[in-house]
């Protein structure tokens, strides 16, 4: 069984790479070869129907000769920690994994795939923190079972979180930015799941999926202009002005509640270390909606900005640059999966 893999993370691969992103609303693709270094993008697609996610696949790999794909999981059936081990070398740590993620993980240790990242050395305190990450076996068997009935086959299995990361630090050099030794968080709002990453130097030392996205604010929406949830998601991608201040008090009120859980990350971090969050980077397609990323702002308190999944990659010829503009947004997990070998 294909096994979670973390190793070489956060290293930009060599070779022409797929990254399939398979979502709860919609299947995103990119094709990525790096050249002289740089990744430059040849294929870019996003199938909006997910209600019958096997059939959008055999699309996918029929339209393209696809084979072999990088892809991602994300959700309740997956664990990111960031752990404190003994200073060990890798294959250590790789024999303690299990006896290590047992204290950490809420899943009996039997029924997850594992595999790990070593983050920081604190040589002075003869320890090692290190990135735990576990996914629970019947899920992963699940996603590659769907790829295969499709003809396609999984080169590796990444979590989402981590592949905004991966994307994130391609695009932006902390050091230009001024960001070097801050800390800051990457918020990723999706259609089932928000992913919140909080990094230090360009490494994630809290990753988790928060519960509250897109498909909150379609239901909030429905519920509050009394119409049913397709009519509330055309809505909420073209809305009218005449709904615009409903549907704007419709997001807050959501926005709220995700907040909240920011704010419990953010205070959980913080107490762990000597830092606080500085700037929140935003990504996800439901920021589309005008007036999103102030309203953020206003509610955390933080220097909010929309940052883009494409900032430094190479786009072909023969793509659509102004099609890719208004895509790039969902684009962050597809792109840092082809980001990896």
């Amino acid at each position: 069984m294909l096994k979670l893999r973390l190793k070489n993370i956060f290293a930009a691969g060599k070779n022409d790479v797929i990254g399939l992103d398979i979502g709860s609303s919609a299947l995103k693709y990119v094709n990525i070869k790096f050249e002289d270094n740089l990744a430059k993008l040849y294929v870019s697609g996003i199938e909006e129907e997910m209600q019958a996610p096997a059939q959008a696949l055999k699309n996918f790999a029929q339209s393209r000769p696809a084979g072999l794909v990088n892809t991602a999981v994300s959700g309740s059936s997956v664990i990111i920690r960031c752990v404190d081990f003994p200073q060990m070398h890798d294959d250590e740590i790789r024999k303690a994994l299990k006896f290590e993620a047992q204290k950490h993980i809420p899943f009996a240790v039997d029924e997850v795939s594992l595999d790990s990242y070593s983050l920081k050395q604190y040589a002075q305190e003869n320890k090692i923190l290190v990135l735990l990450a576990a996914v629970k076996k019947d899920f992963l068997i699940q996603r590659t079972e769907l790829l295969k009935q499709a003809g396609l086959r999984a080169n590796l299995v990444d979590v989402d979180s981590l592949c905004l990361v991966n994307a994130f630090n391609y695009n932006y050099d902390l050091l230009e930015t001024g960001l070097k030794n801050k800390t800051i968080a990457l918020l990723n709002i999706g259609a089932t799941y928000s992913n919140l990453n909080i990094l230090e130097g360009g490494m994630p030392f809290l990753s988790r999926d928060i519960p509250i996205a897109g498909n909150n604010f379609t239901r909030k929406i429905a519920d509050s202009l009394s119409i049913d949830l397709k009519q509330a998601e055309t809505l909420k991608k073209n809305p009218d002005k005449d709904s615009l201040e409903k549907l704007l008090k419709a997001f807050e009120s959501v926005l709220s509640g995700l907040v909240s859980e920011l704010r419990t990350s953010f205070d959980y971090y913080e107490s762990q270390h000597a830092s606080s969050v500085v700037k929140l980077f935003l990504s996800g397609g439901s920021l589309q909606f005008a007036g999103l990323k102030d309203i953020l702002a206003n509610l955390t308190g933080l220097e909010t900005e929309i940052w883009d999944p494409l900032r430094k990659v190479v786009i072909s010829d023969n793509l659509d640059k102004e099609e890719l503009k208004s895509a790039a947004l969902r684009l962050g997990v597809a792109i840092g999966l082809a980001l990896r070998r």
